[in-house]
């Protein structure tokens, strides 16, 4: 049988690390590949999504560097291609494109170098350089800086495996400053057929940049004074400015009663937070029940007036953790 089309493994935040070596039953194993930011804007050395993606505001005209470390993590030697790829914000997911599709901001990023050849265990620097046009229109940009690496078929493997592993970038366009903003709208509580209990939350993003939502749900003042402790939203939302998307709470105990209960929403992207506390009730299967909503906080966040990045430079993080998923 002839040597088939490469199979494709990525991963991105929130894979799990052996999605990388599951391409295809069959397939060559393409062992792992490891990706790291070494720099984030000082501005930005409190937020979280700066520590894993590349996300700034610039003015038009500026050019950033970012370093990063590839590393393999196999026995044999292998050869990693360096570059970027387009990107966008669909159906509140970010989306990369399929090979080295590109875009506008594509266009103005180049990595160097193009290519490293690694040998077992070993790791190196590379740098992504993004260069502002002055004619650049404002707006927010999305790419992703990729490291790919991969294994041909051969005479023991009809299908070869390709690898990608890398990160996110969001890059804003403007001359003025930078807000990001977003409002929990409403809050309901729902029994599926099954008697499984969920929390569902509408979130409206009411900024200028795209938001990446995560956080918790804490259940208390139940009935009797029961706690039913607190429990993760389901990750891997992403909102465009202007967008409105729902986050979920899942896995609840079935045998959890219907209430009344006081609930504390929690959610967070990079530096902006905010909560919501309301009264629920569950409803019989098959039902939805509507919050009472008892309070909500208000902080948005100003991030540095335009060009100011370019003038901070960028700080070597000291976060020890490795980024092997995207987005």
């Amino acid at each position: 049988m002839g040597a088939a089309a490469a199979a494709l493994a990525l991963l991105l935040p929130g894979m799990p690390r052996s999605a990388a070596a599951t391409a295809s039953d069959g397939s060559a194993d393409p062992g792992y590949i490891g990706f790291r930011l070494l720099e984030a804007p000082v501005v930005r050395r409190d937020d979280p999504r700066a520590l894993k993606y590349i996300v700034d505001h610039l003015k038009p005209g500026t050019v950033i560097e970012r370093r990063f470390e590839v590393d393999n993590q196999t026995a044999t030697g292998r050869k990693v291609q360096l570059y970027p790829g387009a990107a966008k914000i669909a159906d509140n997911a970010f989306v990369f494109a399929e090979g080295r599709t590109p875009n506008e901001l594509t266009r103005w990023t180049r990595v160097k170098p193009s290519a490293l050849t690694l040998g077992p265990w070993e790791k190196r620097e590379a740098k992504v350089t993004i260069t502002v046009p002055d004619t650049a229109t404002p707006g927010e940009r999305y790419a992703v800086v990729w490291a790919e690496s991969g294994t041909p078929p051969d005479e023991h493997h009809n299908i070869g495996s390709i690898m990608r592993v890398g990160t996110r970038v969001y890059l804003d366009v403007s001359d003025s400053g930078e807000y990001a903003d977003f409002r929990i709208q409403k809050i309901i509580a729902v029994r599926d057929k099954d008697g499984r209990p969920s929390v569902v939350a509408r979130v409206r993003n009411t900024g200028k940049r795209a938001l990446d939502l995560r956080g918790n749900l804490h259940i208390g003042e139940g009935p009797g004074g029961l706690d039913a402790g607190t429990h993760p939203v389901t990750e891997g939302i992403t909102l465009p400015p202007g967008g409105s998307g729902t986050v979920k709470v899942e896995g609840l105990e079935r045998s959890l009663p219907a209430g009344p209960w006081k609930v504390r929403l929690e959610l967070e992207s990079g530096m902006v937070r905010h909560s919501l506390s309301a009264r629920l009730i569950f409803p019989k299967p098959g039902g939805i029940s509507a919050a009472w909503i008892m309070s909500s906080s208000t902080r948005p966040y100003w991030y540095a007036g335009a060009g100011f990045l370019a003038l901070s430079g960028a700080v070597l993080m000291f976060v020890r953790s490795r980024s092997r998923r995207i987005a």
